[in-house]
């Protein structure tokens, strides 16, 4: 091997970012999925939507390299599951945990430099240098949380929380973003700022990709690219999402008449079915 090449754990520089083939997890004899193929490229922006249940968590930590597929093969920026050291992988994704495990009262700017090492705590022996300060001020502002950068995490809303947690993510300066649920628990006021969040920093990092699961179509950003929808863990459609947001995909997705509409580049869903008399 030269010294120019990639090391096993290190990822490819071309290539898809994610890329599944046939792949199924089973749990207790239990399909949880069945039969995902999926290939995410830089710079697309991937919804997992379905109803509770479907898989979409499940489909996340395979791609989150957190997990390894019964059968199938499941490829995370060029490098096979189950030929690869997933601990050196992970280091390479940005994956947000909205039950962040912290204890401790540190600031909002404390957290996001924790993102550089991946530690929940701020690593004593490794002391963020002025450049890594300078990122961390840039994804703040990123986020809308400049006003609050030195704000103590008890002291956040849920909303300040989860946009905080993104900006972590970031720092060490990922090809892919991972969100499960971020919007979940927002008032309508900081969904609003995380998603305009999203829209900002997809704009500034063109070659960034992420995947974001959700079962709320309000909770997408204008610059959604792709959509996979899943039901009892099988793939009901994938592929570009005016192509994948239709009112009879989705309708299957969910089993159950559904309107969709999109005004704005936002998308809003309401049942087809009315039930009460007059209405």
């Amino acid at each position: 091997m030269s010294t120019s090449d990639p090391l096993p754990t290190d990822p490819l520089p071309t290539g898809p970012l994610l890329r599944t083939r046939d792949v199924e997890v089973v749990r207790n004899g239990r399909h949880l999925l069945r039969g995902i193929t999926l290939a995410i490229e830089p710079g697309e922006h991937w919804a997992l939507l379905g109803p509770n249940g479907a898989g979409k968590s499940t489909l996340l930590g395979l791609l989150g390299a957190v997990s390894h597929p019964t059968r199938g093969e499941v490829d995370v920026l060029g490098r096979r599951l189950g030929r690869v050291d997933i601990r050196e992988l992970r280091a390479h994704l940005g994956h947000v945990n909205p039950r962040h495990p912290l204890r401790s009262p540190l600031t909002v700017r404390e957290v996001v430099l924790t993102g550089l090492a991946n530690t929940i705590e701020p690593d004593l022996y490794r002391k963020p240098g002025p450049e890594a300060f300078e990122r961390a001020e840039r994804l703040i502002e990123t986020l809308g949380m400049t006003a609050v950068a030195e704000s103590l995490w008890p002291t956040l809303s849920q909303g300040e929380r989860g946009r905080a947690l993104i900006a972590r993510a970031l720092m060490p300066s990922p090809r892919l973003l991972l969100m499960d649920e971020p919007a979940t628990g927002l008032d309508l006021t900081a969904r609003e700022l995380l998603l305009d969040s999203l829209d900002l920093l997809r704009h500034q990092h063109p070659e960034l990709a992420s995947v974001l699961v959700t079962h709320h179509l309000e909770e997408l950003p204008e610059s959604t690219t792709h959509a996979l929808l899943l039901r009892e863990g099988e793939c009901v459609a994938a592929g570009p999402v005016d192509e994948v947001m239709t009112t009879e995909l989705i309708s299957a997705c969910f089993d159950h008449p559904i309107r969709i509409s999109r005004h704005e580049g936002r998308w809003t869903a309401r049942t087809a079915a009315r039930r009460v008399p007059g209405a």
